[in-house]
């Protein structure tokens, strides 16, 4: 199912890559600028299938990924969804998903990399009392972004009108080109767009029909650039042991009032008195440096660099800057390379 996926992907133009020993993702289409101009004037079409789908069912699964994440799971109605992050019990950064409500389960859109380290984590809070199945659908799904400003009137010209203007996340099983696919909102970037699950049976037809409608294939290079550009933190690079939910800067995924889950008691001390010592920001870089290059002001570390891309405007980075050194319009060293603080729309 998913070698004919990459066989039509192929025929587009796809070089592929390993991410692991088992997942092999379209790394490019030989057509990067083509690709990133998508995103800012039309739409561009990313494979995400390496990503993690996971799903809870049963009659207590809003309580139980309510009680294991940041945000107010307990709230989602079926149609609705929400950014949502694991966290350690003292509160560190595991990873940033993308919870769905649907009339009988939970699905979630969880990092390529985190997928078993959650299986293995939500499986570990499941009592014997408890109404809640989990399921890791990740090898019969794929999962597709549609990313740009024409992405609704690419979804219009495929019969599909009914999301537009919802808040993120919402999301609705409809039929498109004859597929069942569940399109939400939110291309999972800052960028306007869509997020498409549909059954792996289905991937091949689905993203021809896609290309076909007009969306430019893109590959996860470009998806990267576009994650460090706009501030999306990653597994391993921002989201890691050494942070948590409020130094990231993910206001929109925490809800301070909702009760008992792990990690709560941390990030509600955090918050009240003030104790964010560092915090994500974006860099514009006068040239190249390595990740875990240090950012200083006159010789005094003040942060340190997590992610670095090349744009069409230069190099940019994600770096965690000391809260009291400053925000955006900060000049600050980074090794050799001038740099400056700059906000990203993913943390606005």
């Amino acid at each position: 199912m998913i070698q004919e996926l990459h066989d039509i992907q192929t025929s587009f133009g796809a070089i592929f890559g390993e991410l692991t020993t088992t997942e092999t993702v379209p790394v490019s289409f030989a057509n990067d600028a083509a690709a990133i101009t998508a995103t800012k004037e039309s739409v561009a079409l990313c494979d995400r299938t390496h990503w993690g789908r996971l799903q809870i069912s049963d009659s207590d699964r809003l309580r139980f990924l309510h009680n294991q994440s940041t945000n107010n799971i307990n709230k989602l109605q079926p149609g609705q969804g929400c950014d949502t992050v694991f966290v350690t019990s003292t509160a560190r950064t595991i990873d940033l998903a993308t919870a769905y409500a649907t009339e009988d389960a939970l699905l979630i859109l969880v990092s390529p990399n985190r997928r078993r380290q959650l299986l293995e984590l939500l499986d570990r809070y499941i009592f014997p009392m408890d109404r809640v199945e989990l399921t890791d659908l990740t090898d019969t799904t794929v999962a597709f972004s549609a990313i740009g400003p024409e992405s609704s009137k690419l979804l219009e010209k495929m019969g599909v009108s009914e999301l537009e203007n919802l808040p993120n996340a919402s999301h609705k099983l409809i039929k498109l080109a004859g597929i069942e696919v569940r399109v939400a909102m939110g291309s999972g970037l800052a960028s306007p767009g869509y997020t498409l699950i549909a059954a792996a049976t289905d991937a091949a037809k689905l993203w021809h029909e896609l290309v076909q409608a007009g969306a430019v294939p893109m590959g996860d290079r470009v998806w990267e650039q576009l994650r460090i550009e706009q501030g999306r933190p990653a597994t391993d690079f921002e989201l890691t042991d050494d942070y948590n939910p409020l130094e990231a800067r993910l206001l929109h995924t925490i809800t301070y009032d909702k009760g008992c889950y792990i990690g709560q008691e941390t990030i509600a001390r955090l918050n009240t008195y003030k104790g964010v010592k560092q915090q994500l920001w974006g860099i514009q870089l006068s040239g190249a440096v390595e990740p875990g290059t240090v950012v200083t002001i006159e010789e005094e570390k003040v942060g340190k660099i997590t992610s670095v891309t090349e744009t069409q405007s230069g190099f940019f980075g994600l770096a965690y800057i000391r809260t009291k050194a400053g925000g955006a319009g900060l000049k600050v060293q980074v090794g050799e390379i001038v740099g400056e603080v700059v906000n990203v729309p993913f943390l606005m």
